[in-house]
């Protein structure tokens, strides 16, 4: 077994050193799907399948990371999941609190990699013990400045959208800015994303087979961003299968 991960490990390497030497996009984001539907193939229970696609989430940030790519935007939790039964919801509460302070702890992903945490949303819908969380891993990773690990949660783009629209709103009503002056560019200043400085969202991937975008960057998908649907299933996720959607982008930024 040693040598058999010693293999994988070089390989591993050899890969992400190849494909780091050609383009490699700043912002990827994942719809991380198929966490349920891999529990029932596996004979596991739900739980097992969201931990297992957490595992997966620190699997990929940490290609990502080593591939240099500055900020991984990922879809945790919609708003929309809230109306999941409750003892799902409370399970994916406990996880995300417990991950969250586990990401942040000395020595894993997020120091290691400077990493700064952006939880991402109508945040206030979160229990107050997952919010006291958040707050902070937030203000732990403040200071980090060798990437951004964005998790949206709870979040639709809808009601991101309409936060920003709101926000311009109010700063109309206050005499900050003129009608005439919103632009779109206006609003994509106060999404949720622009406003924790984040690039420009180069790819999207939606795992599990599902070919829709469910609420989720529907803005910041809508110009040059391209998108990739993989069969995967979430938890199953890897290198192997993040390998061809880097391909293609490489070979579009070659004009190939």
């Amino acid at each position: 077994m040693g040598v058999i991960n010693f293999i994988v490990d070089w390989l591993t390497r050899l890969v992400i050193y190849i494909l780091s030497a050609g383009p490699v996009p700043q912002h990827v984001a994942f719809v991380m799907d198929g966490n349920r539907r891999y529990a029932r193939h596996k004979q596991v229970e739900v739980s097992e399948g969201h931990t297992d696609g957490f595992g997966a989430l620190k699997r990929m940030l940490e290609i990502c990371l080593r591939l240099g790519i500055k900020c991984v935007t990922v879809y945790a939790f919609s708003i929309e999941n809230f109306k999941r039964p409750r003892g799902e919801v409370d399970t994916l509460m406990t996880l995300a609190k417990n991950k969250l302070d586990e990401l942040c702890s000395h020595g894993d992903l997020l120091d290691k990699y400077q990493v700064r945490l952006n939880v991402l949303g109508k945040t206030e819908l979160l229990p107050p013990d997952v919010l006291e969380v958040v707050h902070r891993a937030e203000a732990m990773t403040a200071k980090h400045n060798g990437a951004i690990l964005n998790i949206c949660m709870p979040y639709t783009s809808r009601e991101e959208i309409t936060s920003a629209v709101e926000s311009i709103v109010r700063s109309h009503q206050s005499g900050e800015i003129e009608l005439d002056d919103i632009t779109p560019e206006t609003l994509e200043a106060r999404l949720y994303t622009k406003l924790r400085d984040s690039p420009k969202l180069d790819i999207l991937v939606r795992t599990s087979g599902v070919h829709r975008l469910s609420d989720f960057l529907l803005w910041q998908a809508c110009a040059d961003t391209q998108i990739h649907f993989s069969n995967v299933y979430w938890p199953d996720f890897a290198l192997r299968d993040l390998v061809p959607v880097l391909l293609d982008y490489q070979r579009k930024q070659w004009g190939f």
